[in-house]
């Protein structure tokens, strides 16, 4: 399950996404419009922002906007930099493995191979939809 705080992330990346090019969106607006509470939206903005992924502007015309284009921002990315490692198991984890402490042997686990194709599933379908394909397919 995915936490609060990574729907909050997606949702407000796909408000950004909608945004035309070069144009911010406040975190009022977001938070607003997207039902975050604005404290929680402004921290996940700055770890977005501290990731690359978004900017902000300051003043009258302030606001957030995406930094990279919709396209080369997966929710794969963004679940990743909010919840951590994309793994149903610690031992099918990339990049945070860890051996399951109850298991005796990863190979001969049935339970691990169910869930490492869930996981191969998951990650591939994360990686490869996009904030602009999400845009897409919401309008169809």
């Amino acid at each position: 399950m995915i936490s609060q705080k990574a729907k909050y992330a997606m949702r407000a990346l796909v408000m950004l996404a909608r945004a035309k090019p070069g144009e911010t969106v406040s975190i009022s607006d977001i938070a607003r419009q997207q039902g975050i509470p604005k404290k929680f939206l402004e921290q996940i903005l700055l770890d977005l922002k501290h990731h690359g992924i978004v900017t902000s502007r300051r003043g009258k015309a302030g606001g957030y906007l995406l930094l990279r284009p919709a396209d080369a921002v997966s929710y794969g990315e963004v679940l990743r930099l909010i919840d951590g490692p994309i793994a149903p198991l610690p031992c099918l984890s990339k990049v945070a493995y860890r051996r399951c402490g109850d298991c005796p042997e990863e190979s001969a686990c049935e339970v691990r191979r169910v869930f490492a194709r869930v996981a191969a599933s998951s990650r591939e379908i994360l990686d490869t939809t996009t904030l602009s394909m999400s845009l897409t397919e919401l309008s169809e």
